[in-house]
């Protein structure tokens, strides 16, 4: 079994938003949870849309609840002096599953690759500290197939383990996708596998 927060991740719950200005140069901050490179394009799409006449759009995501799944870009800017900090505050909260894209409006005066650091990052920070943070659980799925004289000691697992029921199909016999807490899964799956009327595939 694992430790109990070992399989646990943190990602915000929706769009939100931050913004830092410094020597008439705007930075303009947007947070929004994603799960796929497809939501990430789109969000930067509309965003491009509707900051058209922004000089940059830094940006950065992790994904994955391991969170091994990162990138960043400078988007035109000096080398690490934008993409890199922008990362840095995703990382810094701890969160996954976060796409963070900060637009900057030049302001007619060069900031230095100093200046540049401390802008984007407390522009992320700001979009960041807006957002409702969620706590989330990396998971483990399984099926089962069982014959109805079984259903009473299948629920009574179930509900004793307050699983993840993803599907449920009773047509010819009965067959149920579940989903269990990582840390848990070794020993709730074991215990399915003790009673032997029941055929488990773990997915």
């Amino acid at each position: 079994m694992m430790s109990d927060n070992s399989d646990i991740y943190k990602s915000i719950k929706s769009k939100s938003s931050g913004f830092f200005k410094d020597r008439g140069s705007k930075f303009h901050a947007f947070a929004f949870p994603v799960k796929t490179e497809e939501e990430v394009k789109f969000h930067q799409y509309e965003l491009r849309k509707s900051h058209h006449d922004a000089r940059h759009h830094v940006y950065a995501f992790i994904m994955g609840s391991d969170g091994k799944t990162y990138r960043a870009s400078d988007d035109g800017e000096p080398s690490n002096s934008s993409g890199a900090p922008v990362l840095g505050q995703i990382r810094s909260f701890e969160l996954t599953n976060v796409l963070l894209v900060v637009v900057r409006y030049f302001g007619g005066t060069k900031l230095g690759v100093p200046g540049l650091i401390n802008a984007y990052k407390t522009a992320a920070y700001e979009a960041l500290s807006a957002a409702q943070i969620e706590t989330h659980y990396q998971m483990k799925y399984f099926k089962i197939r069982f014959d109805y004289p079984m259903m009473d000691q299948v629920s009574r697992l179930i509900n004793d383990a307050n699983l993840e029921v993803v599907t449920r199909d009773f047509a010819v016999d009965c067959k149920m996708e579940l989903g269990v807490r990582l840390r848990d899964a070794d020993h709730i799956i074991q215990r399915f596998e003790d009673a032997h009327e029941i055929d488990l595939t773990v997915l």
